[in-house]
Parts: structure tokens; C-alpha cells; sequence
């Protein structure tokens, strides 16, 4: 209910940007596990909204063949790895799984589709997570296996894995792919101006009325938006935090955001947010880079978004104080009074 109500605040910061003259067309739903929001501005109305129809279409054929633990493709592939079996996969998940492995890679891992059985021990493989701590018998024992996706191979449309542990889980990926599939099904059918979140990562396509989309930065320890920042055309923006899918247990927060050196989750961090150029990938990027810098922790963030070639990052710590790089920092408007921030080069 909290990630609801934060992603509601945010939802209505979405709309600083989306007030003036030209006509919107607008639909909501929910996929992914979470709240997605597909905004046109201007053109014919007929045309957006069949636009918009056919982008919520798409999200649900990704959300069911390829949901980790509902019966998919995904789990189907799952089970053969479990069971030391090859699996022929279509083209599209063959694909997916080879670029998340190289995303992986260049995240050293932090970010890992592999660790599906890690998530599931913690209990975020479902819609509503229960208050229990995993046993340390298995968080060791999976430790101990270190799933990754990089165990799997492909040759051809055929998986295999050199570790059964591997699991994988695209919900660190997923809602990036689908905000490109998006722009590109928009663009397809004319629609040169709109505005695409799910879940808080949100692409811009155009503008709206001739001005530039305008979004909120949700603040993860209170409601409504830490900042707002203007997206020119096919910028993407995503956040990863510890305020989205999380439990509490006697008074600490367990973030679904699992470290897989430690099989536990990252606590050092409450959230990060990532601005990503446009490009063919600008919205998987937003969505697969923010992870392995939230992961990475306070002394390590900033050299592994250099690695990454992220230079707009925001990060609040544990302890609520802000770090932005000096790129992201100057496109910025703070709600209220500006907080106390580090601007890093």
C-alpha cells in the first residue's frame, strides 16, 4: 500500500508537466506489479487513444510471458535449468537474455536477472510480501552457488546453464524494455508527443503544447516529489528505491533491492535515480543502470556510474543526505526549501 501511495504522489507530479492548453489523452492500468500511466498530448484523439490501447496491450503480453513466477515462458525456462535440462526459447527471450547478460556484466553483477531464487527466498516473488526474515541456512547455501546469469549459454534459440541455481527474474529489466517498446509502438502510429511511466521510470517522447514534459522525483521518505526535472524528447529517467517493494521487520526496512554478494538486501541506500540520453535504449538503460549503482554502495557508486557512462545520478543515503552529480544537479528544481546536498563531478 505505501509503494501505492508514494507512486500516487508521483503520479500527480507527473501532471506539472501535462497542465496547459493542448488536449490529453490518458489510460491507466496495472501491469508489472505496478502502476502504469501512458499520457498523449495533442493530435487526433481517436489516434492516441488507439495508440495508448495498443502500448497497454504489449505491456500485458510482456507481463504474462514473462512473469518470474506465474506460468510463463520465464518459468517454463526456470524449471529445465533447475532440472539440468537444455530449453529451446523464442527469439525475443533468447534476445533478452542476452542483453541483460551484458548489462550484468557491465554493472559487475550487481545488477543480476540470475538471482530468481534469491528473490524468492526473501518473498518478493509475489503481491504481497510477508514480514519474515529467509533462513541463514539458505541465504548461505545460495551464497555459497552464486547463481548468475552469466552461468547461462546460448547457442542458437537453446539455454543452458553451468549452475542450477540460476533463476532468472526480469523485473529489474522488464519496465525499462517496455518503455522502449512503447516509444516505438507510439511513434509507429503517429504519435509524436507523449509521456510513458511505469512505476515511477518514465520516458518522454516530444512535448507537451511545445513545452518540455515535466517530472517528479519522488522523495522516498515523504509524499509527493523531492524535484522536478524538465525530459527532452526520448530521455528516460528511473528510480530505484528502498520505499517501492519492501518489508519491516522490528523496526528495520528490508528493501527488495538484494545485493548478490551478500544475498541480503542493500540498506546503505534509500534511492537512487538515473537520467538516461535518448536512444534505442534509453529506457532499459533507466531501469537496468540504476539497480548496480543503488547496490553499490556509498563509497563505490560514483566510480561504477562512470563505468556504466551515467553522468545524471541523484542518490540519497541511509541517512537521508543527497549526492547528485554537477550534470543533473543544473537541470534540478527542488520542491520548498533546497535540502542540504553534495554535488559530486
Amino acid at each position: 500500500m505505501r509503494a501505492l501511495l508514494t507512486l500516487t504522489a508521483l503520479l500527480g507530479a507527473l501532471l506539472l508537466g501535462a497542465c496547459g492548453r493542448a488536449p490529453l489523452q490518458e489510460q491507466q492500468a496495472f501491469v508489472f506489479g505496478t502502476w502504469v500511466e501512458v499520457l498523449v498530448a495533442g493530435g487526433d484523439a481517436e489516434q492516441g487513444r488507439q495508440a495508448i490501447a495498443a502500448v497497454l496491450r504489449e505491456f500485458d503480453r510482456l507481463h504474462r510471458h514473462f512473469h518470474a513466477w506465474q506460468e510463463s515462458e520465464l518459468t517454463a525456462l526456470n524449471s529445465a535449468i533447475f532440472s539440468g535440462r537444455p530449453q529451446t526459447v523464442s527469439d525475443e527471450l533468447a534476445a533478452f537474455i542476452r542483453e541483460a547478460q551484458q548489462l550484468s556484466a557491465r554493472g559487475d553483477h550487481l545488477f543480476d536477472p540470475g538471482i530468481g531464487r534469491l528473490i524468492a527466498l526473501w518473498g518478493f516473488q509475489s503481491d504481497e510480501f510477508a514480514a519474515r526474515l529467509p533462513a541463514a541456512d539458505d541465504l548461505e547455501t545460495w551464497r555459497k552457488a552464486a547463481p548468475s546469469i552469466a552461468d547461462l549459454q546460448i547457442e542458437g534459440n537453446t539455454v543452458t546453464s553451468r549452475n542450477r541455481q540460476v533463476a532468472l527474474d526480469f523485473g529489474g529489466y522488464l519496465k525499462g524494455v517496455a518503455l522502449d517498446r512503447a516509444a516505438r509502438l507510439l511513434r509507429d502510429q503517429g504519435v509524436q508527443n507523449a509521456l510513458i511511466n511505469i512505476g515511477g521510470n518514465v520516458m518522454a517522447l516530444g512535448s507537451k503544447g511545445g513545452q518540455p514534459w515535466r517530472i517528479g522525483i519522488q522523495h522516498p521518505r515523504q509524499p509527493g516529489p523531492l524535484a522536478t526535472v524538465k525530459l527532452a524528447d526520448g530521455e528516460a529517467i528511473g528510480t530505484s528505491g528502498d520505499y517501492q517493494r519492501y518489508f519491516e521487520l522490528d523496526g528495520q526496512r528490508f528493501p527488495h533491492l538484494l545485493d548478490p554478494r551478500s544475498a541480503r538486501p542493500a540498506t546503505h541506500t534509500q534511492a537512487v535515480t538515473v537520467l538516461i540520453p535518448a536512444g534505442t535504449q534509453s529506457g532499459t538503460l533507466s531501469d537496468a543502470l540504476s539497480k548496480p549503482i543503488f547496490i553499490a554502495g556509498p563509497e563505490h557508486w560514483r566510480e561504477l556510474a562512470r563505468k556504466l557512462d551515467t553522468a545524471q545520478v541523484l542518490r540519497v543515503d541511509a541517512d537521508g543526505s543527497i549526492q547528485v552529480t554537477a550534470a543533473l544537479h543544473q537541470r534540478l528544481e527542488f520542491i520548498g526549501k533546497p535540502p542540504k546536498i553534495e554535488i559530486v563531478p
